[in-house]
């Protein structure tokens, strides 16, 4: 697919309310400010800190399939969570091989082992956790239970995953 990192940033965007509201700056950084927050209990430098945008292309496609995948574990995508998909699909701009590649991944969602042995560095675990998180407002056990489910498989403290919470819910 083309611009992953723009469908991720859009669907980050298309989120309404709380932090994400306010993701002008972009949603990989707002994804990476919130994981480097989450891990290490404090607000990054101001200056000479990460530069949170700066994620490769198979970074984004992994956070993608996470955010996908987290979209649809209750077995269902609701018209609120379909409406989010599709204006994030029309802000990126994808074409046609990448709306039929969003489609597969729907029809067809990557497991969270196969999500989590992609990663090897606690930041990126970190950053594909909180992408997952932003990706659904969790209204179903079945959400609730494949976030816990991620993010044991991808190592990230129950501290780190409480303050994403935290932050989301503020």
């Amino acid at each position: 697919m083309a611009d992953t990192r723009g469908m991720v940033d859009a669907l980050v965007r298309a989120r309404r309310g709380g932090l994400a509201a306010g993701a002008a700056l972009g949603g990989l950084a707002l994804i990476g400010g919130l994981a480097y927050r989450a891990l290490r209990g404090t607000e990054p430098p101001e200056r000479g800190g990460p530069d949170f945008a700066a994620v490769n292309e198979d970074e984004a496609r992994l956070m993608l399939r996470a955010m996908v995948a987290a979209t649809v574990a209750d077995g269902v995508v609701d018209a609120a969570e379909r409406a989010r998909l599709d204006a994030a699909v029309t802000e990126a701009g994808l074409d046609r091989d990448g709306r039929a590649w969003l489609e597969r991944e729907l029809a067809s969602p990557a497991e969270i082992d196969e999500i989590a042995d992609a990663v090897d560095d606690p930041d990126a675990a970190a950053r594909i956790y909180a992408a997952a998180r932003l990706a659904i407002d969790i209204d179903t056990l079945q959400e609730r239970q494949f976030l816990r489910m991620l993010a044991e498989a991808l190592d990230v403290p129950p501290e780190a995953a409480d303050r994403v919470e935290r932050a989301l819910s503020a």
